[in-house]
């Protein structure tokens, strides 16, 4: 069993001893603290499908109402959606019960700001230490905190977004597109039938029911997704999506049944969004190449960022980027909110290929191609990764053909390909990502630096 504490939150398996696990007894504790660190009277509650999350949910709620806040529960609700209930509402705070794409015998807290934003590494350490401090005061009984179940946030989420001005609605509908989405037995599968309602789209859900017990593993990888890529096989639709349980991470499959690329997500709603608002981009430093290179091509400046939705969005208030987000299907549009969200995506998406008249496998096309490889060095915990990660940056900081970046572990960057080491902050590993324009050449690259990094112990 395991429960990790971080700045960006509490995440954990469900049962178990006190202190190594998510329970009740830390889930009082981690909730207690953000309250007591947030200030204010209110605070937005939302939770995905998990089957623990109602457990998760009336202790958080009982916590908070304790400290004297006032609740608005809005129940089973994506992050996003969440995140924007916060600013709709001019609460306080946020807090999201989701464990995002890990499996269902987990579940987390994630913490918002009053911006609906995730609390910046600074504060998320003050809250860490708050609750191993354990220094909290709770309200008199006249000064308790009450609970209001408002459930109108999904219908004003798919308002925002179909507001936005580069949703082009007349020309999704005219196109009479045809998709099918996974939904993973969470709430994708509530709020992404009325999202293809209000579009004029045709659907068909593959596991929309919100159990909390997914189908296959919730991560969208295609590995995980043999499902729905047999389905599109079948033919008749135009596009198949995925998320994430949460669904703030979005996958697309093409109309052939091949992967349009988890990378690609960003890169193909990136283009379209620059082709109407020219300006800048950001993603994290482990995300594809294939951005800087759509930026470039429209004219504006790509940067990047160390690993994390925080990071990321920090960096695109910095240089005033018009798009961003994360390889792993990460869309984040400050047009709508600073955060990453799965319905923006497929609203942006849908009308690219609408007014571009194309399939979904002729857009991929016209994107740079590349293939990212993912290994792991596995090591000691008395691995001291930090001083290997410093020899890496020094050994190739002296070779003319690369660009050393070390805001986030150590990135190679060469003119063709690139490797990222970095290390994990939950376990004695290091994480190597690697790109170039074939498996075989990222994989291989990869492993010449795993094997420089044997090396040295």
């Amino acid at each position: 069993m395991t429960l990790i504490k971080s700045i960006s939150g509490i995440r954990g398996t469900i049962g178990g001893p006190t202190g190594d696990t998510l329970n009740p007894l830390d889930i009082v504790k981690f909730t207690t603290a953000y309250a007591t660190f947030i200030g204010g009277k209110k605070i937005v509650v939302g939770r995905d499908g998990r089957i623990s999350g109602l457990m998760v949910r009336n202790v958080v709620v009982g916590t908070l109402m304790g400290m004297g806040y006032d609740v608005i529960d809005i129940g089973y609700a994506t992050t996003p959606t969440t995140e924007l209930a916060v600013r709709m509402s001019g609460a306080d705070g946020g807090i999201i019960i989701t464990a995002s794409h890990n499996p269902r015998q987990w579940n987390a807290l994630k913490l918002l700001n009053r911006e609906g934003e995730f609390l910046t590494a600074k504060d998320g350490a003050e809250v860490l230490r708050m609750a191993e401090a354990e220094n909290f005061q709770y309200a008199e009984v006249d000064q308790l905190g009450t609970c209001t179940i408002d459930d109108s946030f999904d219908q004003r989420h798919i308002d925002s977004v179909l507001q936005l001005k580069l949703v082009d609605r007349e020309a999704i509908s005219k196109r009479k597109f045809r998709v099918c989405a996974d939904t993973i037995n969470s709430v994708g599968g509530i709020i992404l039938p009325k999202l293809f309602q209000q579009l004029g789209v045709e659907y068909e859900i593959l596991n929309g029911e919100c159990t909390g017990d997914f189908a296959h593993n919730p991560e969208p990888l295609e590995k995980n997704l043999h499902g729905i890529m047999d389905r599109m096989r079948q033919g008749g639709f135009d596009l198949g999506i995925v998320v994430d349980p949460d669904v703030d991470r979005l996958a697309f499959i093409c109309e052939d049944g091949t992967m349009f690329g988890e990378e690609y997500t960003l890169v193909s709603v990136a283009d379209y969004v620059l082709s109407h608002t020219p300006g800048n981009t950001v993603s994290n430093l482990s995300s594809t190449r294939a951005l800087r290179d759509v930026t470039k091509q429209h004219g504006g400046e790509y940067t990047a960022a160390a690993v994390g939705e925080v990071n990321v969005t920090t960096k695109m208030k910095e240089v005033g980027a018009v798009i961003g987000g994360e390889g792993n299907g990460g869309v984040i549009y400050p047009e709508s909110h600073y955060g990453r969200d799965a319905l923006v995506g497929i609203a942006l998406f849908l009308s690219s290929l609408a007014q571009k008249g194309c399939t979904a496998s002729e857009l991929r096309s016209t994107f740079p191609d590349y293939q990212i490889a993912k290994n792991r060095i596995d090591l000691t915990p008395e691995t001291d990764v930090d001083a290997i990660l410093v020899k890496v940056k020094e050994m190739f900081a002296k070779d003319n053909s690369a660009q050393v970046n070390d805001i986030d572990g150590v990135k190679i960057d060469f003119p063709d390909r690139w490797v990222h080491l970095r290390k994990s902050n939950t376990e004695p590993i290091i994480r190597v990502y690697s790109e170039a324009q074939t498996m075989e050449q990222a994989d291989d690259l990869g492993k010449q630096l795993m094997q420089v990094v044997y090396n040295m112990q």
